[in-house]
């Protein structure tokens, strides 16, 4: 059983080391330097390509490897996770339309150059209660699974602390392009916990 833990764990935080990387500043004017100025306008879609196609493998391991049943929900639990985790999916959905969803995708930069410098912070709607919204709803869709194994357990763990992590490098990217319009929203509204805010 450990050896199915530790490689669920180093995968999943070398899949969010990459991934963090990936989405550095540095990494896409490195691209820039590389490829040319017309890069911001696929790195996007390619950032949200790769990170996808990247990620099925290491989703892959906890049904591949040797594993143990933690607990499985009974009813009415198992109805209340269940309606919990449909709440996170259109909670998710909301947040992606609210922050324009080509542009999230990457494929207006693609149609419309223009719209790279166009971008504008978001903080009505789901945005007004957490800055990050998404993260928020993906981690509540994983600790209400009615069903935990151990293998399961590492990798959603593993997963919190990148989104955890990811979070704090993303803000410090918010602060460089929205300056203090950005950091007096982070004064007044909480990481990923409605009303909740600690060491901010």
């Amino acid at each position: 059983m450990l050896p199915s833990v530790l490689i669920i764990l180093v995968s999943t935080l070398l899949y969010g080391a990459v991934h963090s990387l990936l989405a550095a500043l540095e990494t896409k004017a490195l691209a820039r330097q590389w490829f040319g100025k017309h890069t911001d306008r696929w790195y996007r879609l390619f950032f949200n390509l790769f990170g996808f196609v990247s990620f099925l493998p290491v989703l892959a391991l906890p049904p591949l490897l040797p594993d143990t049943t933690l607990y499985h929900l009974p009813p009415p639990w198992l109805y209340l996770t269940i309606a919990g985790q449909i709440g996170a999916v259109i909670m998710l959905v909301v947040g992606v339309l609210q922050t324009d969803t080509l542009s999230f995708l990457g494929i207006r930069q693609l149609t419309m150059p223009q719209s790279l410098k166009e971008e504008k912070l978001v903080i009505s709607g789901l945005y007004r209660w957490v800055r990050h919204p998404l993260y928020t709803a993906g981690l509540l869709f994983m600790w209400l699974m009615p069903v935990m194994t151990v293998n399961w357990l590492t990798l959603y763990l593993g997963v919190t602390i990148y989104l955890v992590v990811g979070a704090m490098f993303e803000e410090r990217k918010l602060l460089k392009a929205f300056g203090r319009e950005y950091e007096n929203y982070r004064k007044r509204t909480p990481m990923l916990i409605p009303g909740l805010k600690w060491g901010e």
